[in-house]
């Protein structure tokens, strides 16, 4: 599997909020939270790795930069600040172009490994004629959560603002998809679209086949308190 990781933000919460770190460096579990994603991403396999962080964000990229020979697979590393997450999100996509199968997450994003290990694991081994399966969650955190409306099959029907009855879930902010997903993200680009979820919109209205994953509990980064909430969640046992 290939994996991406979006830290591109200026992860201006925090620093209003006291936190001194760049956003993908604050400590989570011992690590800070760029390194535990690519440890994560490492035990489940990975093929290559890239990440993308804005021009501001130098120590992010000397520690990547550091980190990089120790890694035992290919490394592409984005210095660019972009206009929007999708605008991130696509210049990872030219790197996971003609390489099959990849995930993508935000560096913000909280899971247990175990359970990331089983989303991964389910991806693999999902049809061919499946284009993606995304990572979701029944527990909200997000000030602007994005509800995911599925099918008695849990394929993945819409991506609402709002809540709708019988929707059960919220985007989990991983995105696991395949080669089919890159030319619609190339056509909302050049339409203007400049959003996340209008672009997972779009992938539904072009037919492609989206399976959800229930990751069980993530949770986002955006706030000091989320800090204290992230450490909490990964020490339980329940």
């Amino acid at each position: 599997m290939n994996f991406g990781i979006i830290a591109a933000g200026q992860g201006s919460r925090l620093v209003q909020e006291g936190i001194p770190l760049p956003k993908p460096l604050v400590i989570i579990d011992s690590r800070p939270m760029i390194g535990r994603l690519i440890d994560i991403f490492i035990k489940c396999g990975a093929e290559s790795l890239c990440v993308i962080v804005n021009e501001e964000m130098k120590e992010v990229a000397k520690f990547l930069t550091e980190l990089a020979p120790s890694l035992p697979c290919s490394f592409d590393l984005i210095v660019k600040t972009t206009p929007t997450s999708m605008h991130s999100f696509y210049e990872l996509s030219r790197i996971m172009e003609g390489k099959g199968r990849y995930i993508i997450t935000t560096v913000d994003t909280i899971f247990r490994e175990e359970d990331f290990h089983n989303y991964v694991e389910a991806f693999e081994k999902a049809p061919s004629e499946i284009d993606g399966v995304m990572a979701v969650t029944t527990f909200i955190d997000d000030e602007k959560p994005l509800y995911v409306a599925t099918d008695a099959d849990n394929r993945i029907t819409g991506f609402l603002d709002k809540y709708e009855d019988g929707v059960k879930y919220v985007s989990g902010g991983i995105y696991g998809l395949g080669q089919s997903a890159i030319p619609v993200l190339k056509k909302c680009l050049e339409a203007g679209v400049g959003r996340m979820r209008n672009y997972q919109r779009a992938l539904v209205e072009a037919g492609l086949w989206l399976q959800a994953y229930d990751m069980n509990k993530i949770i986002d980064v955006d706030h000091a308190a989320d800090i204290a909430t992230a450490e909490k969640f990964l020490s339980d046992k329940d």
